[in-house]
Formats: structure tokens, C-alpha cells, sequence
């Protein structure tokens, strides 16, 4: 439900940073009467900095897209862990995190979790790692073996519906650092060894096989429903 929202949005955000791209935009080269105005001058065109732009809906941490898919390079090992970090650690991630806490506090995921603040708390704790592993796994540690791009290179043409077709490929399909496309192994790889990891902060008696894989790759899992909202948001 979270992903069908979040792709209903994006017909308002394309709007809102479309505008936001056209507003910013600045020439080639400065005229003459630019060169000639001073340091003053200098100052007033230094665009202004954009809080959103590492944030979907100036909320969601973003840090994967890359628009620029005519200038690609490779990322080194320390590029993609700092990509996974700073989706993980950015100051709005733990805004979310308490979302996605509630969420699973309000259907009594972990009843053995409790109610009340303290419960919260333990729920909160669990959302939060849910993020930041599954990003480190995914994001930073598995593409490095098999030499694959983190990062999500946004369709800039096409449709509402070929730009989301696109996005929920990407689940499967990523570009490796020779440029073509791979088997996206990082992706799904890690998120089912965060899925494992999890096992050890989660409650014994949600410790099974079945509900290990349910939250390695299905919309159940935080992490999932993270990407696919980034996906077709960005």
C-alpha cells in the first residue's frame, strides 16, 4: 500500500523539481557584462543550496540517484560505502525510521514488544537497524565482489508508466562498473542477509525461515518498501 501512495506522488513531485530544475538552470559561459560586475556579482549567481536534493518529498534520504547518466564513473569500495552511509545516517533517516516504527507498532508486528513508550522504543530500534544494514549490505559491501553500481540512474524520458516500469526493473537489473547491465545480486543479496541479521534483535518466536524470506523481498520489509518508493519517486 506505502509503495501504490508513493507512486501516486510522483506526478507531483516530477512537477514540483521540474520546476525547481528550469528555475536553477544557468548559462554556459558568463556574458561580458557578468565578467566585468566584480566579486559582488560572482556571489549573487552561486545557486542556492537544495535541501531536496538528496531527499524525496524533503523527507525520504536519497542519496542512490544519479542523473547525469551521459558523464558515469565507477565508484571506488569507499564511494559506495559512503552512499550506504549517508542514506543510513542522514538526520531525516531517523524521522522515517520512527514511521515505519509506528507502522508496525499499530499492527502488532512484535507483540512481544509491548505497548507504550517502551515498546515504541524496542520497535523503533528495530526499524532503524532494518535501514541502515540492509543499505550497508546492499548498498556498500555486496556491489564491491561483483562489481556493480549502487546508485540508481533515473530515466529522464518516457511516461508516468515507462518511468515506472523502469523503476521496479532496477529491482532486478543493475549496471555493473563495466557499464552494461547485471543481474542486480547486490541488491537482493544483501537485503536477504540484512533479513538474517535481523534475526538477532527480533523476538525468537518470529525467528523462522518463512518469515526471514518474507522480509528479505517482499513489501512487508522496510527496506523494500524504501527502494521502491525512492525508485519511483526519484
Amino acid at each position: 500500500m506505502v509503495c501504490r501512495v508513493l507512486v501516486s506522488a510522483n506526478l507531483l513531485v516530477g512537477g514540483v523539481v521540474a520546476i525547481g530544475q528550469e528555475s536553477s538552470r544557468l548559462p554556459d559561459a558568463p556574458s561580458a557584462s557578468q565578467t566585468q560586475a566584480g566579486p559582488s556579482s560572482v556571489a549573487q549567481s552561486v545557486p542556492p543550496h537544495e535541501p531536496s536534493k538528496n531527499h524525496i518529498l524533503w523527507i525520504i534520504p536519497n542519496y542512490r540517484s544519479d542523473e547525469n547518466a551521459a558523464e558515469i564513473k565507477p565508484l571506488t569500495p569507499a564511494e559506495k560505502m559512503k552512499v550506504a552511509l549517508d542514506d543510513s545516517f542522514d538526520p531525516s533517516a531517523f524521522l522515517v525510521a520512527g514511521i515505519f516504527a509506528g507502522l508496525s507498532m499499530a499492527q502488532k508486528q512484535y507483540s512481544s514488544f509491548g505497548t507504550g513508550a517502551q515498546g515504541f522504543g524496542k520497535y523503533y530500534g528495530g526499524a532503524l537497524a532494518d535501514q541502515a544494514i540492509g543499505n550497508i549490505m546492499s548498498e556498500g559491501l555486496f556491489p564491491v565482489a561483483p562489481h556493480q553500481d549502487p546508485r540508481y540512474f533515473v530515466k529522464g524520458t518516457g511516461g508516468f508508466w515507462k518511468r515506472t516500469e523502469y523503476a521496479i526493473s532496477r529491482e532486478v537489473i543493475t549496471r555493473g562498473d563495466d557499464g552494461h547491465n547485471h543481474f542486480n545480486t547486490s541488491e537482493l543479496a544483501g537485503n536477504a542477509v540484512a533479513a538474517g541479521i535481523s534475526n538477532l534483535y527480533y523476538p525468537a518466536v518470529n525467528r523462522s525461515f518463512g518469515n526471514t524470506a518474507n522480509k528479505a523481498g517482499t513489501t512487508n520489509s522496510p527496506g523494500y518498501l524504501l527502494q521502491c518508493g525512492k525508485r519511483v519517486l526519484a
